[in-house]
């Protein structure tokens, strides 16, 4: 039996895979609030990684309020021009002194920034496309003291907050984050008039599924309206592809539904986002820490990318809540739906949460019963792990959004 405060429990409501209707949202990673979720995130681990490499602890940091302001551009069949750049300002936190050291905490986010959209959102030129700017206040200059030599210390949580995870992923759910995932991928490699600002709404209805896909398009790639029109319907047989393998229901899957073509409205563009386009962006307002947003589950309100990994309850237990849920689902059989709600304490160790809180929707014929002490073993033992998030976020090895 676990000393730690773990609570099992039927879930409130049925199964989302059993409701009659579910909505599943993501924004790629190309739109303008997952364009500052990256960066916001990115920066975070480069800061981390250097104040380890200079100090060999993690100091106080937060880049969490990164903002973006949209720019305008006239895209054109085969070629416009951007008219007035995208504006990012990087703001937050983050420690610049210590024990007589400078640290160019500024430089170092510029630099993250600046790496991460070349390799992510290469259309966007950096410095002509987008400008990025920093503000960091100082930090407290308190080491975090995780990563000691010998031992691993575990950190008082930083706030009273809590993080939500759940498994495992409706068919639905599956869709859209493939979906997104494939067509800034293998599509958008073989097919470069895609530009990474997609976005997906999967609605079900009953055993019909609907998708809808806001799909940038890169006007230097598009020579003409049925070189578009060409494009778009690519993408709709790409993406009813893969709902394919994820379902044996009906799908539906519609493209750029605002598109007027007699009108001459289409959503072609210069760089591939809609940030050229007056869509402003914030961190935290898209995607939760799994990469969806999900009305029919619990969610945490908190912005995942950007947070101190170290005791930021904002960002370890929305990771930490998402793979309990998902370790639990793939080690014990009998459990149809899953949720983990992990709430912290000011001041309390990471690894002790308030309350851990999982609910549970068995299969039938299956007992909470039968599978509550597997449950509580997984939980308990990922909880005394908690600060493998922690080194598995620096190292890049965990999306946060």
């Amino acid at each position: 039996m676990s000393e730690r405060n773990i609570r099992i429990e039927p879930i409130d409501r049925r199964a989302v895979e059993d409701q009659d209707v579910e909505i599943v949202e993501r924004k790629g990673i190309g739109h303008p609030d997952s364009i500052c979720d990256g960066i916001a995130e990115a920066v975070a681990g480069a800061l981390a990684r250097e104040y380890l490499d200079r100090v060999g602890e993690v100091l106080h940091f937060n880049t969490d309020e990164t903002q973006l302001v949209a720019g305008e551009a006239a895209p054109a069949f085969g070629g416009g021009e951007v008219v007035d750049p995208i504006y990012l300002l990087i703001v937050g936190r983050a420690t610049k002194h210590y024990e007589g050291q400078t640290i160019p905490a500024e430089t170092i986010a510029l630099k993250a920034a600046r790496a991460y959209l070349e390799s992510e959102i290469p259309h966007l030129t950096y410095g002509e496309d987008i400008v990025v700017d920093v503000k960091l206040g100082e930090g407290s200059g308190d080491l975090q003291e995780v990563f000691g030599e010998d031992e691993v210390s575990v950190p008082m949580a930083n706030d009273t907050s809590f993080g939500v995870g759940h498994a495992p992923l409706s068919e639905t759910e599956q869709i859209v984050l493939e979906a997104e995932a494939r067509l800034n991928g293998e599509f958008a490699d073989e097919n470069p008039y895609l530009g990474t600002d997609v976005k997906l709404m999967g609605k079900r209805e009953g055993d019909e599924i609907d998708v809808t896909v806001a799909a940038a398009m890169i006007d230097e790639h598009i020579a003409d309206i049925d070189a578009y029109a060409e494009a778009v319907e690519s993408v709709r047989e790409f993406v009813e592809d893969v709902a394919s393998e994820h379902t044996d229901r009906s799908v539906d899957v519609h493209v750029n539904t605002a598109d007027d073509y007699e009108q001459g409205s289409i959503y072609l563009t210069v760089t591939g986002t809609s940030a050229e386009q007056g869509d402003d962006g914030s961190v935290g307002r898209g995607n939760r820490a799994n990469g969806l947003i999900t009305p029919n589950r619990s969610m945490s309100m908190e912005a995942t990318s950007g947070k101190n990994p170290v005791n930021h309850i904002g960002k370890i237990y929305n990771l930490l809540s998402t793979e309990i849920a998902e370790q639990v689902v793939d080690e014990v059989d009998g459990i149809r739906d899953l949720r983990v709600r992990l709430l912290s304490q000011i001041g309390r160790p990471i690894d002790e949460p308030h309350v851990a809180d999982i609910h549970i929707v068995t299969d039938d014929g299956v007992e909470l019963g039968d599978v509550e002490d597997d449950v509580e073993a997984i939980v308990d033992d990922e909880l005394a792990n908690v600060t493998d998030i922690t080194r598995r976020v620096i190292d890049g090895e965990l999306s946060t959004f």
